[in-house]
């Protein structure tokens, strides 16, 4: 999967989104995984969301505009009975592969929920935001900057269940061998943002997630700074692009990664199974 993604188009399923549900566990990241395959190659990959019946996908490059697959995944999304989605009303975050996307509204899917996607070129200037940075990667773990790690994580989203155990379990699995987290401290040393980088190889896209600031710390020009030395920690590991996805009811949002230098592209939206 890592080798399909691809610069110019929305981002879709990375490794790095693996990668960080990798956190909850193998096992239960697995359930969540659907896999199509052609001649014994993959082709399509999903990852489901159990509570909110939302499956994300990726599709290979080489079958965006093949028919015959995407009326395979319509039919697999669309029955129960096929195990892919469960019964009711379910949502597919398909932002790639013209036959599919097609497809859907023609069958009866509806447009629903829409998304900015943005990416920023690695050779931007990164203008110093007075942040200063620790970095957690596989070959370097400070105990008091994991421990900053996951509190501000905790402190991003007040539903969040990360956890020090979490962050091992996420850091041990493979995905995390091209990924690194970033603490960004104040000039009084408080940890105040933190984000999760994701490379899927040389040249390619690399994704940014999660991305946020310390709920104590907010209207500071902190999140523009994060998400400007994530852009750049991607660069430092080859990635082509720096990209993201966001809702486009998030205009406060998509405004920090503008300030950041991300270039805003068209929006795309989910699709509602009828």
């Amino acid at each position: 999967m890592a080798g399909w993604q691809q610069d110019g188009v929305p981002v879709q399923l990375h490794p790095g989104d693996l990668g960080w549900n990798w956190s909850l566990g193998e096992d239960e990241l697995a359930a969540a995984l659907r896999v199509w395959r052609r001649g014994g190659q993959i082709v399509a990959m999903g990852m489901v969301d159990d509570d909110t019946g939302l499956i994300r996908l990726a599709i290979a490059p080489s079958v965006v505009d093949d028919d015959a697959l995407a009326a395979r995944l319509l039919a697999d999304l669309s029955d129960p009975g096929q195990g892919v989605l469960s019964a009711g009303a379910g949502t597919v975050e398909a932002r790639f592969g013209t036959a599919f996307r097609e497809l859907l509204p023609r069958s009866g899917w509806v447009a629903d929920e829409a998304w900015t996607p943005l990416c920023r070129d690695p050779a931007a200037p990164v203008q110093d935001r007075g942040l200063r940075v620790e970095v957690i990667d596989t070959h370097n773990v400070q105990e008091r900057v994991l421990q900053d790690r996951v509190a501000v994580q905790r402190a991003m989203f007040p539903n969040s269940t990360f956890t020090l155990e979490r962050w091992q379990t996420m850091a041990a699995a493979s995905p995390y061998r091209r990924a690194r987290c970033l603490v960004g401290y104040d000039h009084d040393g408080a940890a105040v943002a933190a984000v999760t980088v994701w490379s899927a190889g040389p040249a390619r896209p690399g994704l940014r997630e999660p991305l946020g600031v310390h709920r104590d710390h907010r209207g500071h020009g902190y999140g523009p700074a994060i998400t400007v030395a994530a852009a750049h920690a991607l660069r430092e590991m080859g990635s082509s692009s720096a990209t993201v996805c966001t809702p486009s009811s998030n205009v406060g949002g998509v405004a920090t990664y503008v300030s950041a230098g991300f270039q805003q592209l068209p929006d795309v939206t989910d699709f509602r199974r009828p």
